[in-house]
């Protein structure tokens, strides 16, 4: 099979990614073998890539928004058919009987592994994945529509609890990239208002066309404190900044995997009249599940950019560039 396999961590801008021929993987007691269809790019897949998150395998097939259908079931598998549309997500597997497992907060399992970092991803033809993990999809919508969903849209959603918007709140989105513009339509069905910032006028006008209230590039403009906030720029130098823009018993979520450092916060300016701040850390396949069955029934549907296969270098030098107009996602055809 053919697929994108990073050697050594390296910037993006030296493709570091190799497309090669790689052996077919043969799926193992309880996994499934997904022949890929698309699989979509994600700023975690950069973090990998370059070298923001510590090594968990090399060579790694990065990549974990992945659309497919079931090719083989290992030994053990009984919940998939052959043939059967599936996504398969950065959640890869967790021990099931920690405390955290058996509590339903299995995001937070100590021995949890990922797509597309502790074992190969998406970026290929095929890939592994245990069945317990995979999420069945729907056969009817175009598997570029959906890939976005299975990364960007699920930690949306969780971003989006974490968040605790009151009923018809004011939602301040900070970042516009592929999980911002997924959480914009399912914060609108709920009834909030929303505001966006972004660096990119482009990124600004894609937020107003998808119904943002409001868009711009600077704090000082805002039209109102915001009861809640979601981080998903990488730049902990914003978090002063956000939490300063929340009204009192405001939250703010920060929702990405890597973040640089945050400056001193003044505990009068930025934290007091509780204001929280709170972290996202990956999801469990209960949010998964929740996100499909919300996004699907009111009807989001992600702004994509196709790239083919041998096309992932420059796909994530795009992400990296910030010129990603909503999702990248590769096509394996």
């Amino acid at each position: 099979m053919l697929a994108q396999v990073l050697e050594q961590q390296a910037p993006i801008e030296s493709s570091p990614l190799k497309l090669q021929e790689y052996p077919m993987p043969q799926p193992q007691h309880g996994q499934v073998l997904v022949e890929v269809l698309c699989c979509a790019v994600c700023r975690t897949d950069l973090h990998v890539i370059e070298g923001d998150l510590p090594p968990k395998q090399l060579p790694l097939i990065p990549g974990h928004q992945a659309v497919g259908a079931v090719q083989a079931l290992g030994p053990g598998c009984s919940k998939l058919q052959p043939g059967q549309r599936v996504g398969v997500a950065w959640l890869g597997r967790t021990c099931g009987q920690c405390r955290w497992c058996s509590s339903g907060r299995e995001n937070l399992c100590p021995e949890s592994l990922y797509t597309g970092y502790h074992f190969h991803g998406g970026y290929a033809q095929s890939l592994l994945a245990w069945e317990e993990f995979v999420y069945p999809l729907p056969e009817d919508s175009p598997p570029e529509h959906l890939a976005p969903l299975l990364c960007a849209g699920i930690i949306g959603y969780r971003s989006l609890e974490r968040a605790q918007v009151p009923p018809g709140g004011k939602l301040l989105l900070v970042g516009f990239g592929s999980s911002a513009h997924l959480v914009l339509p399912l914060a609108l069905a709920r009834g909030y208002q929303v505001a966006v910032l972004s660096r990119s006028a482009e990124h600004q006008q894609l937020a107003r066309s998808l119904g943002a209230h409001w868009a711009g590039s600077d704090p000082d403009q805002l039209p109102w404190k915001a009861d809640s906030a979601i981080l998903f720029a990488p730049s902990g130098a914003l978090v002063p900044v956000v939490l300063e823009a929340l009204a009192p018993g405001g939250t703010l979520a920060v929702a990405g995997i890597h973040l640089t450092p945050i400056p001193s916060l003044d505990y009068q300016r930025h934290l007091y009249w509780e204001r929280d701040l709170r972290s996202v850390t990956s999801n469990t396949r209960e949010d998964g599940q929740a996100l499909l069955r919300e996004a699907l029934a009111v009807g989001v549907r992600p702004q994509v950019q196709l790239f083919a296969l041998d096309q992932a270098n420059e796909a994530l030098l795009a992400l990296k560039q910030g010129r990603i107009r909503g999702t990248a996602v590769l096509m394996m055809q």
